[in-house]
């Protein structure tokens, strides 16, 4: 455990969507939970649970809600960890959700192609339309994430915020210290290969200098489509899909 170089109190849970900065110079802050952050916690988890039960494969809740520094503006993502039919994956949505998006996105050209549906109370789910490599998967620890499902209500798992900070949850709440010039240790201490955060470190870094970075392709699935069909008219038109679905083969 890093050296605690103080404490706050995180008594509200602040709305909005500005974007977050990368925090380059915190060791070990202690960050305590006010009784409203545990309450929300306690609601976005339970969402994310919703989610899960009603999905056909084992899925997993990640980022801020896995981690337990979530805020008004939190998201609930819910990501596919066993394979199933797409088909199956919407059937199983459509009768307890309200569906409000369908999307095919691809981080990179050589990233692999994910199906996303967004929710009518903002959760939003996804999984991969091709087989994902091991690496592709250490994002999501990067990150944390944890089966919402079957947690305990304050269980929580460490990795990294949008900030580039590294949460560690406590009894209390969490410390958390800069990822930047640590890569290391994180790596070490999240359990997943060194380039993976360092990757993250790029990407992340590169996104407070400039803004959004955007993803390679994000593209909407029409009513009546599925998400192979899709991904096959986005491979027609783009060499980079298509060589995926080449290289990658199919689930």
């Amino acid at each position: 455990m890093r050296r605690r170089a103080g404490k706050f109190f995180a008594h509200g849970t602040p709305s909005g969507t500005v974007r977050e900065k990368v925090v380059r110079h915190v060791d070990g802050r202690e960050v305590v939970y006010a009784p409203r952050r545990w309450e929300l916690l306690s609601l976005l988890r339970a969402r994310a649970a919703a989610v899960q039960r009603a999905l056909p494969a084992r899925c997993m809740v990640y980022g801020s809600v896995a981690r337990g520094d979530v805020r008004a503006s939190s998201d609930v993502d819910v990501v596919m960890v066993d394979s199933a039919p797409s088909y199956a994956v919407e059937l199983a949505l459509l009768s307890r959700f309200h569906v409000v998006e369908r999307r095919v996105t691809l981080a990179s050209p050589s990233s692999v192609p994910k199906a996303h549906v967004v929710l009518g109370d903002g959760s939003s789910v996804g999984w991969p339309l091709l087989p994902p490599t091991e690496r592709e998967e250490g994002f999501y620890a990067f990150g944390g994430w944890i089966d919402a499902a079957s947690a305990a209500p304050r269980e929580r798992v460490p990795g990294v915020s949008k900030r580039l900070l590294l949460i560690e949850p406590t009894a209390e709440g969490h410390i958390e210290s800069s990822v930047v010039g640590a890569e290391v240790s994180v790596a070490r201490r999240l359990g997943v290969p060194l380039d993976v955060v360092e990757e993250r470190v790029r990407v992340l870094g590169r996104r407070d200098r400039i803004g959004r970075t955007g993803v390679f392709r994000s593209v909407p699935v029409p009513e009546g489509e599925s998400f192979e069909q899709a991904l096959e008219a986005l491979g027609a038109s783009e060499p980079a899909v298509r060589h995926q679905i080449g290289r990658r083969g199919r689930r």
